[in-house]
């Protein structure tokens, strides 16, 4: 379906492919991997035609419709369904063209474009846009909101929305997670597991491209190469192919070695928590595939803090929230050196006003909140990389915090964050999004911290360095609370997850796998009305009939629901025929006939939208009802 034939691609004087021949099948789902600025966007470019290759070719069947999302951040009145709906480049056009000719009285089309309309199942597109917005976290209230008044960060997932809403042949997805939070992630990679068409997707994100794709193609050293697998197949692969390079040995057997201490470390003191299991997993898995990353450009370890109070931030009965509005109520904490916390918790839920709690960003409105005296906070966050200057290297950024150090041990210290050669003497102003986070995480590590808060700290980092941070912070031996959608690093750096949710703060006594669980049941339950309620412990077998008997009951009104709806499903349905069968009589399309068929087409245009809307109804109330009658049938088994 896609294929590169002896392709060469430059980008100024860099050569970023070089005689690269590969092809990728129709309906295939490919992760692309690779260190940043190896030309996976430009991939992207070259599939879309806005960028030319230099030699060979790219050849793709003729008439594939192509999303992809657009980067630009819209500032438009449309509200955000509307947006979305855009997405679908032919319901969109189909609505203008149904318009005009409606009123221009234009009945010779009007029929052709209704039909079209039918064959795409273009009534139900509202519904499925808003499905879409759903599961990317936008609120019922938020899909009449005008698209101009979201941040930006909401903008992209409206772009996002738009692309996915597109009826595409390829779908081609750069970094589609790093505007999302955990929750969004989850939904994002149910939804492209059933992608019908060829999806192209570019992530650093191990966990995700574990759960969507099905190959990996590796960009490096100009050339891309096709494995068979997901992520960690990939990674497999890859190592036992650097294990028979004989140079690297050496080199691969003290990672290697790094790992397995820690792991051995770890599990000696490890209780059996569910979450402290899963963590034992994924270390023991990290070093089974380090010599896949023996050729990581980066390379940096935390010091010991200097001090370790005990504890180092503790908070009784705390109300958050800002203003008169309360984010979180009843919060009760006492952080010890040591910890490791992931937050968990929808977008909005209050992770993010925890983390600048413990930053000192914000106070609560009440309770008792104490921090120790010698408490040093390593704070990572998004707007933290708006607070570099611009006009300074990050040499000069490093002096500041240590003027007496040499400018070799500045040296030796950012080349373990990718930082070599002149490079370190370069202005900030230019640097990518990913250059930017090393940079600030340096700047964090060279402080020493006995409190890290990291708040989705791997957005813009490539998987190397994502790996090499997951190393590092296995070795830190301060307190750390982190909010990140990266499921991998979460499971490698992590002790303990807290939940953020309904106002409340948690512990979560599952893992990442449970939490996802949870999410599906709550969702669940929040779709269903008439969800009956849980037994007693100590119910008597008359007690539970009794209860089951009047759960039954209260089902009735739903039941009668869907009844109604079936019948009024029928009643539509023998309408269109009888529309169908009056559009079929040749002669209404005769000139002297154009008000009756303007009045049928327009009857029948309604007609289609409410039957489509009817039978979006009856799914949804019928599968209400099945879920209902399923809980009350594993009562009855129990």
């Amino acid at each position: 379906m896609l294929n590169l034939n002896h392709l060469t691609l430059r980008r100024g004087n860099k050569l970023l492919f070089n005689d690269v021949s590969l092809t990728i099948h129709a309906g295939q789902k490919v992760g692309i991997t690779g260190a940043n600025g190896s030309g996976k966007s430009s991939l992207f470019g070259l599939i879309r035609g806005a960028v030319q290759a230099d030699g060979g070719e790219l050849s793709l069947p003729g008439n594939l419709v192509i999303a992809h999302v657009e980067q630009e951040m819209p500032a438009v009145d449309d509200s955000a369904l509307d947006y979305v709906l855009q997405g679908d480049d032919e319901y969109f056009s189909l609505q203008g063209k149904i318009a005009t000719a409606q009123a221009g009285g234009d009945t010779e089309h009007l029929a052709e474009w209704h039909e079209r309309m039918n064959q795409i199942n273009g009534y139900a597109a509202p519904a499925r846009a808003a499905r879409l917005l759903d599961g990317l976290g936008f609120s019922q209230d938020q899909l009449q909101q005008a698209v101009r008044a979201f941040s930006g960060g909401w903008r992209m997932r409206l772009n996002l929305a738009r692309a996915l809403m597109c009826r595409s042949d390829i779908l081609l997805l750069d970094e589609p997670t790093n505007h999302l939070d955990l929750d969004a992630v989850i939904w994002l990679q149910d939804w492209l597991r059933v992608y019908p068409g060829t999806l192209l997707l570019i992530s650093h994100d191990r966990d995700f491209l574990d759960e969507v794709a099905s190959q990996i193609a590796h960009v490096a050293q100009q050339d891309i190469i096709l494995y068979s697998g997901n992520y960690s197949e990939f990674e497999r692969q890859r190592a036992e192919k650097l294990a028979q390079q004989q140079a690297a040995f050496d080199k691969q057997r003290r990672e290697i070695d790094h790992v397995r201490q820690f792991v051995n470390r770890f599990r000696a003191k490890a209780t059996k928590a569910k979450q402290v299991q899963s963590r034992i997993k994924a270390l023991e898995r990290m070093e089974a595939i380090a010599p896949a990353h023996v050729d990581s450009p980066f390379r940096f370890r935390f010091l010991p803090p200097e001090k370790m109070p005990f504890p180092l931030v503790s908070l009784e009965q705390g109300r958050l929230g800002y203003d008169e509005t309360t984010i979180l109520r009843e919060v009760g904490f006492s952080l010890l050196p040591g910890e490791r916390i992931a937050l968990l918790g929808a977008n909005g839920a209050g992770k993010s006003t925890l983390i600048k709690l413990l930053a000192g960003e914000m106070q609560p409105l009440s309770g008792k909140m104490e921090r120790a005296r010698d408490l040093n906070i390593g704070y990572f966050a998004q707007h933290q990389l708006e607070r570099l200057n611009p006009d300074k290297s990050p040499l000069q950024h490093l002096l500041e915090l240590d003027p007496k150090a040499s400018e070799q041990s500045m040296r030796d210290f950012l080349g373990g964050f990718g930082f070599h050669g002149d490079k370190v003497l370069d202005v900030v102003a230019p640097f990518s999004g990913g250059e930017k986070a090393r940079l600030v995480l340096a700047l964090i590590v060279y402080q020493r911290p006995n409190l890290l808060l990291l708040d989705e700290p791997t957005n813009h980092l490539d998987i190397e360095m994502r790996h090499a941070l997951s190393l590092a912070l296995q070795d830190y031996e301060g307190a750390m609370v982190v909010v990140s959608h990266d499921r991998h690093l979460m499971r490698t750096i992590s002790d303990e997850l807290w939940l953020v949710s309904d106002g409340r703060l948690e512990a979560f006594k599952g893992d990442l796998d449970e939490y996802r669980d949870w999410l599906l049941n709550k969702k669940r339950a929040a779709e269903i009305s008439a969800r009956p309620a849980g037994e007693s412990a100590g119910q008597s077998k008359k007690e539970k009939r009794q209860q089951q008997a009047q759960q039954r009951k209260q089902l009735q009104p739903l039941r009668n629901q869907v009844k109604r709806l079936e019948q009024r499903l029928e009643e539509l349905n023998s309408k269109r025929q009888e529309m169908e069968t009056l559009l079929a009589d040749n002669t209404l399309y005769e000139s002297s006939n154009k008000d009756r068929l303007t009045q049928l087409l327009g009857e029948k245009g309604n007609l289609d939208q409410e039957l489509h809307a009817v039978e979006e109804e009856w799914l949804e109330r019928q599968d209400e009802l099945e879920q209902a009658e399923a809980n009350i049938g594993k009562g009855e088994e129990s």
